[in-house]
C-alpha cells in the first residue's frame, strides 16, 4: 500500500483495532489522522513496515532510523513494533481523537 491509494486529501477518520496504543488511545477510538504531516518524537503516527506491507499501524514515533523511525505501542506488553520489526515508515500523525472522548492526542 502506498500514501498515494489513501487518496489526495490529506485528513482522514481511522478506527483504532487492538490495544497497543492504550492507555493513550483503545480499541473502537475513532482518530483523525493528517496523511503526510511530518513526524517529530513523540507523536502517535500510522505506519507500515516492509515485512508487512499490507497492515498498517498506530504506534509512537520515538527516534529517525535511517530512512524510517523507531516506533512503539504505549503499551510495550501488547504491541508489536520497532523492537522487533525494525524501522517504519510513517504515513502521517493522528492529532484528535473524535469517538468516544473527543480531545487531542498526546
Amino acid at each position: 500500500m502506498t500514501v498515494k491509494s489513501l487518496g489526495r486529501w490529506p485528513w482522514r477518520r481511522l478506527l483504532v483495532r487492538g490495544p497497543s496504543m492504550a492507555p493513550t488511545l483503545r480499541d473502537r477510538d475513532v482518530v483523525l489522522l493528517r496523511l503526510r504531516a511530518l513526524a517529530r518524537p513523540g507523536d502517535v503516527v500510522l505506519v507500515r513496515w516492509a515485512q508487512r506491507p499490507g497492515q498498517l499501524s498506530v504506534k509512537r514515533a520515538l527516534r529517525r532510523e535511517g530512512e524510517g523511525w523507531h516506533v512503539e505501542g504505549d503499551n510495550h506488553f501488547g504491541s508489536t513494533d520497532s523492537r522487533e520489526l525494525g524501522p517504519a515508515v510513517v504515513l502521517g500523525i493522528i492529532r484528535w481523537r473524535l469517538w468516544p472522548k473527543p480531545g487531542r492526542v498526546r
